[in-house]
């Protein structure tokens, strides 16, 4: 039997303490529909990153505009844009994709796209509280999505073919620590399913000039493949980095994610708006694709302060009847022009977990031009974007608050009901090319709050397809 959690964890660094979530008393429901949209995203996006890559590509070497390179590389040290391009890593794409979906009225809008995510073992260890056969990829859709995504890794010229069982090591750096506790649920359940894993720091991890090992009680065993759990802006701060990319360049060891940091920017998605690269998108994914990824991702464009002709404009970027033409004439607008969200792209400790974002209308107009100013200034250091902002439309859950005794909550044994508005993190693992869904996150924050993410007022729970409509289903796509 797997360790169960009590309550489920881990929390993340937003309130700078660990304390838990709240815990629904039921699964967050989806109908039929939904879920079919949801198995066809995991296409959709797999198609995406593969474009994204090849336009990445193409872009240094000249075939495509070199502004594509040149934002996407802003900010890095040449060490990692060196890896980023190289050879060896050429073809290599995440093997985990999860967007963040906020449900709107009008449907679904993705506030941005992760290969790196958190609440794998969170969502795996949840969906064993609900034992449904209606459960999306039912109760070790996770752990065995993951195990399989893992399994299909090419582990190279050691081994005329991949390693059904190959060796695991998933490496939680020390800015990742909140998470170590559900990365260790998950290697117990891997472990459990016979994929042998080793949850490490990145200081546990032994190197020769054969490989990297890990020691296992008294012996040393070799690493075929390890699952990097950290951000590559924080490399400087990880023991032995240097090592870890040395092996997997010389082929060592199989590093999944690769080291691609142009794939971890949120700033694709106003590339992907952009209209010179219009005909490039439309080629690499075709009408489906665009189509559905148009209406899924928000207009988004870089905050560059470089001057423009005068001649010329922000491309969709409108206020009122009113064409923009410089990033600085923003900072006045009124409140209800503000409904946009300044973020940093990619490549910075401020670019995770909501730490870095500023919501428009819920600041000062003050406030919103000095964040406009910060970002224009940190352009070529860590750029930012401006992405249109969607209101979340209204939800409601049940929900145990297991830091506080039955008698303090005013409700029937401690269940709670709270109106809120919910963010799905559906998971997909790629396997030999193929996306599949194994899960779906849903969390809800209460509704005087901008941003939906994992604080400690939050319900999470997995999510649940029926027939039915309720006050706990998604809203139809």
């Amino acid at each position: 039997m797997h360790r169960t959690l009590q309550p489920p964890i881990p929390r993340t660094q937003l309130t700078g303490h660990v304390a838990p979530f709240h815990t629904a008393t039921s699964p967050f429901f989806i109908t039929p529909d939904e879920l079919a949209f949801f198995e066809q995203l995991g296409h959709h996006l797999l198609s995406f990153y593969q474009a994204a890559n090849q336009l990445y590509i193409d872009s240094f070497q000249g075939h495509q505009p070199c502004f594509v390179a040149e934002y996407l590389d802003f900010g890095k040290p040449e060490s990692v844009v060196e890896y980023g391009r190289m050879n060896r890593f050429r073809q290599s794409l995440p093997g985990v994709i999860r967007p963040d979906l906020i449900l709107t009225e009008d449907g679904m809008i993705a506030t941005e796209l992760d290969s790196i995510p958190g609440g794998i073992g969170l969502t795996s260890n949840m969906s064993q509280s609900f034992p449904d056969e209606s459960l999306i990829g039912g109760i070790n859709g996770m752990r065995d999505g993951f195990a399989r995504m893992i399994r299909s890794l090419d582990v190279g010229a050691r081994h005329a073919a991949p390693l059904h069982n190959p060796l695991l090591a998933i490496v939680v750096s020390e800015e990742s620590k909140d998470y170590r506790s559900e990365m260790d649920y998950l290697g117990e359940a891997l472990n459990e399913i016979g994929l042998q894993t080793f949850v490490l720091e990145p200081s546990e991890i032994l190197f020769t000039e054969d490989g990297l090992w890990v020691n296992q009680g008294e012996e040393r065993v070799r690493i075929d493949i390890l699952y990097r759990f950290f951000e590559l802006f924080d490399l400087k701060n990880i023991p032995k980095a240097e090592l870890i990319l040395y092996a997997a360049k010389k082929k060592q060891v199989v590093l999944t994610p690769p080291p691609k940091p142009q794939l971890e920017e949120k700033l694709l998605f106003a590339l992907f708006h952009h209209p010179v690269l219009k005909s490039f998108w439309q080629g690499h994914l075709g009408d489906e694709t665009v189509s559905v990824l148009r209406k899924l991702f928000p207009k988004t464009w870089i905050l560059d302060p470089r001057p423009i002709p005068p001649h010329a404009i922000i491309p969709d970027l409108v206020i009122g009847d009113f064409p923009v033409s410089r990033f600085l004439d923003l900072k006045h607008l009124s409140q209800k022009e503000r409904h946009f969200v300044i973020k940093p792209s990619g490549f910075s400790e401020m670019a995770w977990g909501s730490r870095g974002v500023l919501v428009g209308h819920d600041l000062s107009e003050e406030a919103f031009g000095a964040g406009i100013e910060m970002a224009l200034n940190s352009f070529y250091k860590t750029p930012h974007i401006l992405q249109e902002f969607h209101k979340g439309r209204q939800v409601e859950t049940e929900y145990q608050d297991l830091r506080s005794s039955p008698s303090d909550k005013g409700g029937l044994e401690g269940v709670l009901r709270m109106k809120g508005r919910a963010r799905l993190s559906p998971y997909y693992f790629v396997e030999r090319n193929t996306p599949i869904l194994s899960g779906i996150l849903a969390t809800i924050c209460p509704l005087d709050k901008k941003l939906i993410h994992g604080m400690s007022d939050a319900v999470m729970m997995p999510c649940a397809v029926s027939n039915v409509g309720g006050p706990l289903a998604a809203p139809n796509q």
